[in-house]
């Protein structure tokens, strides 16, 4: 299924832009506090360690900020400005300009030599003033004068990107915003007064609205109410999403094929930093901080590290763009949600893994191999994200998503990779510290019928279950949506699965209820072919009075979620439900997302909410990181038993394997430029150093398969 949603009190809405191009989404915070114990695991894997939203009413994800910015004069708060006295400015006494005897014009010559020293004491003097004075005029006094004089702003501000005034920032739920430039003279300014201040690039004192902890404040779990978006379609590229650049290339079917043909007529790399540069905008970012959503869910892909021989992906190159949002989201006060979409192998074999078709992660010959790999930049993001000029943006790492569990790879085989990532990410984190870690629930749901209960690495530090709510299935649309079903069906499984379980969220939901819109049923062949028989209607939101609207909107508001998506060739949205921007801007998506607390109480379909305690150990207090030891004897061997069609006898020796030979990648940290008087400390992609090991290395080696398997 498609990756778009909103995250709503512990749930996640997708948000698409009804410009050619734009797509929006959400996150969380962290602990203050001492320096955290080296994490010891409960137990140890017999196998050498490899280098490496959401629906809750009344929770979300808790962490304090253990790197908490202090507050500090601003440079333009420390300038004199000026003479004063009893509040007031004065001015410089006047000056007598009677002419006097020496200097008027009637007064007596001296003699020649005495006038030509004079003259020369002049002209040293002017030239001495003009050498100092300009420079300061230019470098200081002119530069000040461009920007304002504040580095906060909020509802109103004018928004600066390059020296020039790009949009007003509107805000009416009280949210703030801080100024700073960062990459590529990235520049803000407020109207009334804010400054461009490269001095302070990490400062976190922004707040997305008054009900939301700013970014250096605690996030309570158990009090504050996710509600965020998903920037599907930017880094991860999909049909749905991004049917414009699909439907240039005829046959491409998901992001390899993609890059395949743009790689052959030799515009890979432009057209992708194209779609990078303007997808999504600083202006985007803003109207989801102004819309009353205070997350963001990012979805990104392993080729923004690095790819293998045979990939055709963009290798590298969209990490810097992966900074700027992040980046932007700091700077409106959203906390980002961090999910690993895309990994070697294909986890599902849908479009939005990266390559359709076979899985190969977990699973097949390439099964082991491929897990190594993704253990590998689970490691290396984990690494950066935990340095502290990141940890109060970044608050969760989702670090896979929809793998195939269900009919393909296994609960044996992805508990034991959730158990060894668990002790990995706290191994560099400590336990407490770090951001959550989201983990999918793999199609199976949550709740009353799920296999993800109490018993499922219970004892971890801080995890977090991840369910995808649609309202169908393909096979079975509805003709109109019924805003009961989702207080009767899913409320009861998302409580019942955080009072057993731990901290449960929907990081996708859609105010779809049927299969309409263009490329919603994949990109094949029977893409065109839908079960619901109106999708002519559902697909062109012209056509959409105000009754239906009201009903779309009603549903929305008891999903608590919803999508967005780009434009097609036709220059419009063609899946309209999926699209939460362009349901904000015609009426079916709330304008604030408040809106939905009450609304299945409304509809008298609630049922009895989750009162918000949890365990200790799932919020990092005691017991956090003991692993229960009967989980352990079951799955605490890494790698798991696959046999990838071969018998078990046959697996153990012919299914491959890396070996940990290879130079770590590491990711950089942005360029940014202080002046001669201040440093700036940027990190260097490595929070722990001493978890700096080597990386598998096979380049070259069965890499034809390590997507295709």
């Amino acid at each position: 299924m498609s990756s778009t949603s909103i995250m709503a009190g512990g749930n996640q809405v997708d948000v698409y832009r009804e410009r050619p191009k734009s797509t929006l989404a959400k996150t969380t915070a962290v602990d203050d506090g001492p320096a955290p114990p080296p994490y010891t695991p409960s137990h140890q894997h017999s196998y050498p360690s490899q280098s490496a939203g959401f629906i809750s009413n009344a929770s979300s994800i808790g962490m304090a900020a253990p790197f908490l910015d202090e507050p500090r004069l601003s440079d333009l708060q420390l300038e004199w400005s000026g003479a004063e006295r009893d509040g007031q400015a004065h001015p410089p006494p006047d000056v007598d300009n009677t002419t006097s005897e020496e200097f008027g014009v009637a007064s007596k010559r001296r003699p020649l030599h005495k006038r030509a020293v004079f003259r020369l004491l002049l002209l040293t003097l002017a030239i001495v003033i003009i050498a100092v004075i300009i420079p300061i005029y230019f470098l200081v006094v002119k530069k000040r004068s461009r920007g304002p004089t504040h580095i906060t702003g909020g509802d109103g501000s004018t928004i600066y990107v390059d020296g020039e005034p790009s949009f007003v920032y509107s805000n009416p739920f009280g949210g703030t915003c801080e100024f700073w430039a960062f990459l590529s003279r990235q520049v803000a300014y407020e109207s009334s007064g804010g400054y461009y201040d490269p001095e302070d690039p990490f400062n976190n004192n922004a707040q997305a609205n008054n009900w939301t902890p700013p970014l250096n404040t605690p996030w309570n779990i158990s009090k504050n109410r996710i509600n965020g978006v998903n920037l599907i379609g930017l880094f991860v590229m999909q049909p749905l999403t991004t049917p414009d650049i699909f439907q240039r290339y005829p046959g491409s079917v998901d992001e390899w094929t993609l890059s395949t043909m743009m790689t052959a007529n030799g515009s890979l790399q432009s057209q992708m930093e194209d779609h990078y540069s303007t997808f999504i905008t600083e202006q985007d970012i803003a109207e989801i901080a102004g819309s009353g959503l205070n997350w963001i869910r990012l979805p990104i892909p392993y080729w923004a590290i690095e790819t293998w021989d045979g990939e055709p992906f963009l290798e590298k190159v969209c990490w810097k763009y992966i900074l700027r949002v992040l980046q932007w989201a700091r700077k409106y006060g959203l906390r980002v949600n961090l999910d690993l979409n895309a990994i070697p192998g294909s986890l599902n074999g849908l479009s939005h893994s990266g390559k359709v078709g076979s899985i190969n992660f977990l699973n097949g010959v390439m099964g082991i191999a491929n897990a190594q790999r993704t253990l590998d930049y689970i490691r290396i993001i984990t690494e950066f994200i935990s340095q502290p000029e990141w940890t109060n943006v970044v608050s969760m790492f989702s670090v896979l998503n929809e793998p195939e569990q269900l009919d393909q790879i296994g609960n044996a085989a992805m508990y034991s990779f959730y158990l060894k990532v668990h002790d990995m990410i706290r191994g560099i984190t400590g336990v407490g510290q770090g951001p959550f870690i989201a983990i999918s629930d793999g199609s199976h749901g949550v709740g009353a019928d799920s296999t993800w209960d109490s018993t499922v690495l219970n004892g971890a530090d801080r995890v977090a279950l991840d369910t995808h709510l649609f309202y169908y299935t393909f096979n079975t649309p509805a003709p109109l949506p019924y805003p009961e079903y989702p207080c009767t069906k899913w409320a009861a499984n998302m409580n019942i699965s955080k009072a057993t379980f731990g901290f449960t969220f929907a990081a996708e939901i859609t105010a779809s209820f049927n299969d309409c819109g263009l490329f919603a049923r994949g990109s094949g062949p029977n893409d065109t072919t839908q079960e619901t028989s109106n999708c002519d209607l559902w697909s062109d939101h012209t056509q959409w009075n105000q009754s239906v609207i009201s009903s779309v909107l009603n549903f929305a508001l008891s999903s608590t979620d919803a999508a967005q998506v780009g434009n097609s060739t036709a220059g419009k949205v063609e899946a309209p439900l999926w699209s939460y921007q362009l349901g904000l801007e015609y009426g079916w998506i709330p304008k604030d997302p408040r809106q939905s607390l009450l609304q299945c109480a409304q509809l008298a379909a609630f049922d009895s909410p989750f009162d918000g305690q949890y365990q200790p150990w799932q919020t990092g207090g005691s017991g956090a990181g003991v692993i229960a030891p009967t989980f352990i004897s079951q799955y605490g061997q890494w790698p798991p038993t696959i046999t990838g069609g071969f018998s078990a006898a046959e697996a153990a020796s012919l299914l491959p394997m890396y070996t940990s030979t290879g130079t770590v990648a590491t990711l950089p940290p942005p360029t940014l430029t202080a002046s001669a008087s201040r440093s700036i400390s940027v990190g260097d992609g490595w929070a722990d150093p001493t978890q700096r090991l080597v990386s598998p290395s096979s380049r070259g080696r069965l890499c034809a398969d390590c997507m295709s398997g």
